[in-house]
């Protein structure tokens, strides 16, 4: 038996709660993970709250990261010992996940924990801070440099924003960070924020093409958000579009694409392929700077999951949540 937060529904209703699970319970796979650390992402806090169709199956061990220790392996790329990453691939939401003491997973869907981390600030990093992480190399693909201009991050007290801001800031960009909580400018500063604006410049509708400003942007925010900081980026910009915290909807127009030549850059953490999610990681481990992985981040046991879900959908947290199993 191990402890899971478990996920329920039936005709009484939605019921998340942690429970003892038999280990023969889990699904199948060729690597059996003790799960070390876990964390809270958005999507997370959507199935846990159960605010959001995030789960497909039920029951549902909850949880789409974990970093752990490999307990037993069929795969040929791994062995027990072993120290890995696990980031979406569906976990949480049509498998079982790693918000678990036990979680068995596929072998090609694992990354080696870099030496520069442990699972803890792996967790800390999260898909979040992997999000930011490929949102980065996107922009970079795209030719934006540091000097280029000032980079706006949108939602940027979240993890995806938290950790965009540190890492942008570490690699010479000027950054500008968005954010509802102006108690929280102090914090945004001290992950290297050039500067901070109040997203309320950004969340209702605007114009089609507004003053030119962005370099780039990292936008975790969507609907109107998103169409506003298109409408504000320079010609030839970039902007990489991650979330959906404001809204699945882009109530915009295709002016500042056709008239500017602003790129409009998808990032996807959930499906990516391995070998970008290694070059990612390996990215973290060169360009985030740990002090700023303690400052993004705070520590919960297992017990204090759900509740700490509900605070984060609630909008009361800020940066990462890393979840420590016991």
């Amino acid at each position: 038996m191990f402890k899971a937060l478990l996920l329920e529904k039936s005709e009484a209703g939605f019921q998340a709660g942690i429970r003892d699970v038999d280990e023969a319970s889990l699904p199948e796979g060729d690597v059996l993970l003790k799960v070390e650390h876990s964390t809270l992402n958005y999507k997370d806090g959507l199935a846990i709250t159960n605010r959001g169709p995030v789960v497909r199956n039920w029951p549902m061990v909850a949880g789409i990261d974990g970093a752990g220790t490999v307990l037993e392996s069929s795969h040929a790329q791994w062995k027990a010992g072993d120290k890995v990453i696990h980031n979406g691939w569906g976990v949480g939401e049509t498998r079982w996940g790693c918000l678990a003491q036990r979680a068995r997973l596929k072998g090609d869907w694992l990354v080696r924990l870099p030496g520069a981390f442990s699972t803890r600030q792996a967790m800390a990093i999260g898909t979040a801070g992997y999000t930011a992480m490929l949102c980065v190399l996107a922009l970079e693909r795209h030719g934006v440099k540091p000097g280029d201009g000032e980079v706006l991050v949108t939602g940027a007290t979240g993890g995806v924003g938290s950790v965009a801001t540190a890492l942008l800031s570490k690699l010479g960009h000027r950054v500008v960070a968005a954010t509802g909580k102006a108690a929280e400018a102090g914090y945004l500063q001290r992950l290297g924020a050039a500067s901070v604006i109040d997203r309320a410049e950004l969340s209702a509708p605007g114009k089609p093409l507004q003053k030119e400003r962005w370099a780039a942007v990292v936008d975790a925010v969507g609907s109107h958000t998103l169409v506003n900081a298109c409408a504000q980026t320079r010609y030839g910009g970039v902007v990489a579009a991650c979330g959906l915290a404001q809204g699945g909807d882009l109530p915009g127009t295709v002016m500042p694409f056709i008239l500017r030549g602003v790129t409009l850059a998808g990032v996807d953490s959930v499906m990516a392929p391995l070998a970008l999610r290694r070059q990612a990681w390996e990215r973290l481990a060169r360009d985030l700077d740990p002090a700023m992985i303690d400052a993004i981040a705070v520590e919960v046991p297992l017990a204090q999951a759900i509740p700490r879900a509900h605070e984060l959908m609630e909008g009361k947290l800020r940066g990462r949540v890393v979840v420590t199993i016991g």
